[in-house]
């Protein structure tokens, strides 16, 4: 192993092992000089932050961004430092990851205007209560403040960036002692700094002062430099959040506190959002190892519902215990999306699960099961589909269908790597499922070239018909996550089917996509299908009466872009042979990979990090 630079490792230790002997909650004074300061106090050091950084007693000079972000991928590959895990053997995440993060988006606004300077301020989830009641929901922090700050377990906060240090402040909420007595004692800052591993922790009621010591701090470096013309100067700037998210068609909000339109002629609302969701968009190997972990405790509950799984069971029944093992064994408190537990015609409804169709359904024999479900772990997602016949035993034309997405799913990850595009997989996903129809007999080739006739039906869009949504999406913090139609990538293809992708860029190493093709036999689409003339001449319509009601067949995995083609984090079940097997009790993961085609990298969490499995092929 390359050891880390001797200035390095001194800074390291300087800031993982320092503490400090101020009171529980120092004011914003202690922390720019270090000096000791009475609890709570609320009063501003009147000495300049200009000046309290040339200061004997402030705390030492942060190194430059790359040292910065150096040291933070030394601390992820050894799992060091501050460190989020749910206790037990539940996934130890480093939060050094956040350091990078932090790294990665101040790099991105200094390529922007390598004279940037200023301030990035973020305001942090709030704690909600539902409707006009005083019900909590349980907590879940808002994406982009996650992302920099990894403060899942903290609301109502704001966080500050500085430009060009890449140093982090945190401003948490003080309570009153009404508060504190339903809800435990406020954040202790040294806590909070310590668990979080930002420079600085304080009270949300010091952030005004804060912001303004540090635009003045910076106005007068800018008016220095100006005036010994020691380069490019351009006036320090207060970047907020405001972008359109193409998936919700909703605005990230910019931050918002009392006395912001003070701020008002330094407030830049354009730049930040373009660089931080183009950061998101690849992930850096800390992030996907914790990927990893969500996809291996998601695999492993999928597996428990598959053996669980029989008729008479209510659908309900399968979500329960999903989440009973996210939960108990990989300390997941939530789940990625709503779980959409479809058997029979149900699986035709894409977003089943949802207000009004609540997975409420009796599981018959004749049925396949679509399950797709996803565990969430430190707001990092997984997003996984399964499909299986509820009886245990697949029939002649369920066994066909599955095994048409199946092999889309092969095709797909045989040539997703980095330089083709996301519209050409979905392309190639409806391209094999065809085929399959083809092959059992509801689409017709009429000369018998069934590649031929494929392309025809392409050219008239009868994919669309029998996979109506995009083959997958970017996946990270959010389920679906951003960039996919950012300013400069790809715009939005019209066609059918097309047009449903949630990304058309190009694909970049890096990148966590999920790969999720499917086939389905939604009767108003069919209906729709057989009354256009494109269309219509493809259908067998006697052999297409067999598949009414059917339903339908999603395999969902969740997988990560490397140089030179892709790894699959997902680890359910997949071959009809496997599927099978652990229906009636099998092992799992198995002794042999049967079908190593789908590039399973097999892993298990032990100790709290993910251990990488010497799998043999069968």
């Amino acid at each position: 192993m390359q050891l880390m630079p001797l200035p390095l490792i001194i800074l390291v230790c300087t800031i993982l092992c320092s503490t400090s002997s101020a009171s529980r909650r120092p004011s914003l004074a202690t922390h720019i000089i270090s000096t000791p300061s009475t609890p709570n106090t609320k009063k501003m050091a009147k000495t300049t932050t200009a000046s309290a950084r040339t200061t004997a007693g402030y705390m030492m000079k942060m190194p430059p961004l790359a040292d910065k972000r150096s040291v933070a991928e030394q601390l992820c590959q050894t799992c060091s430092g501050p460190i989020y895990s749910q206790g037990l053997e539940t996934f130890q995440v480093p939060m050094a990851l956040y350091e990078v993060n932090r790294a990665r988006v101040v790099q991105a606004m200094l390529e922007e205007n390598s004279s940037t300077k200023g301030l990035i301020l973020l305001e942090g989830g709030k704690q909600t209560t539902r409707y006009d009641t005083d019900h909590e929901p349980v907590f879940r922090q808002e994406s982009y403040f996650h992302y920099l700050f990894g403060a899942s377990q903290y609301s109502d906060c704001y966080g500050v960036l500085s430009l060009p240090d890449g140093e982090a402040t945190l401003f948490v909420p003080t309570w009153g002692v009404d508060t504190e007595t339903m809800c435990g004692p406020s954040p202790e800052f040294e806590l909070v700094k310590k668990d979080l591993g930002v420079e600085r922790v304080f009270g949300v009621g010091d952030m005004k002062a804060f912001v303004e010591k540090e635009m003045k701090r910076l106005e007068e470096e800018r008016e220095e430099q100006e005036e010994k013309k020691s380069g490019e100067t351009s006036s320090p700037k207060l970047f907020l959040l405001k972008g359109l998210n193409s998936d919700s068609g909703n605005f990230a909000t910019p931050a918002h506190f009392k006395g912001i339109e003070t701020f008002k002629d330094v407030r830049d609302d354009d730049t930040l959002f373009k660089c931080i969701a183009e950061c998101r968009v690849t992930k850096s190997p800390a992030e996907v190892n914790l990927l990893r972990y969500t996809n291996w405790i998601s695999s492993m509950a999928h597996v428990e519902v598959m053996r669980a799984c029989k008729p008479g069971m209510m659908e309900y029944q399968l979500e329960s215990l999903f989440q009973h093992h996210t939960y108990t064994h990989g300390g997941c408190r939530h789940v990625s999306y709503t779980n959409i537990c479809a058997c029979g015609p149900n699986a035709n409804i894409l977003h089943y699960g949802h207000a009004g169709r609540p997975n409420s359904s009796v599981l018959k024999s004749n049925q396949i099961a679509l399950l797709d479900m996803g565990a969430e772990y430190h707001c990092y997602a997984s997003d996984i589909t399964c499909s299986y016949p509820v009886s245990g035993t697949f029939s002649v034309d369920q066994r066909s269908i599955y095994e048409s997405v199946l092999q889309a799913q092969v095709s797909i990850l045989g040539k997703l790597k980095p330089g083709v595009t996301w519209v050409e997989m979905h392309r190639e996903a409806e391209r094999e499922v065809l085929k399959g129809l083809v092959k059992c007999g509801v689409l017709i080739a009429d000369d018998g070239d069934i590649e031929k006739a494929v392309e025809k039906m392409l050219e008239a869009d009868l994919g669309a018909i029998f996979m109506p949504h995009g083959m997958g999406h970017l996946i990270g913090i959010d389920t679906h996550d951003v960039g996919g139609y950012a300013d400069g990538a790809p715009e939005r293809d019209t066609r059918p089917g097309l047009r449903k992708l949630r990304t058309a860029r190009f694909i970049e190493e890096g990148m966590v996509l999920t790969v999720e093709p499917g086939c389905y036999f939604i009767d108003p689409l069919l209906d729709m299908a057989l009354s256009d003339d494109r269309q219509k001449k493809f259908f067998d319509t006697d052999r297409l009466k067999d598949f009414r009601g059917f339903g339908g067949v999603r395999l969902e995995d969740d997988v990560w872009v490397t140089a030179d083609g892709c790894e699959n984090l997902t680890l359910c079940p997949r071959s009809p042979s496997e599927v099978l097997d652990v229906m009636k009790g099998g092992a799992w993961p198995p002794e042999n990979d049967v079908l190593p085609e789908l590039k399973r990298a097999w892993a298990m969490c032990k100790e709290g990090k993910m251990k990488m499995l010497d799998m043999k092929v069968a």
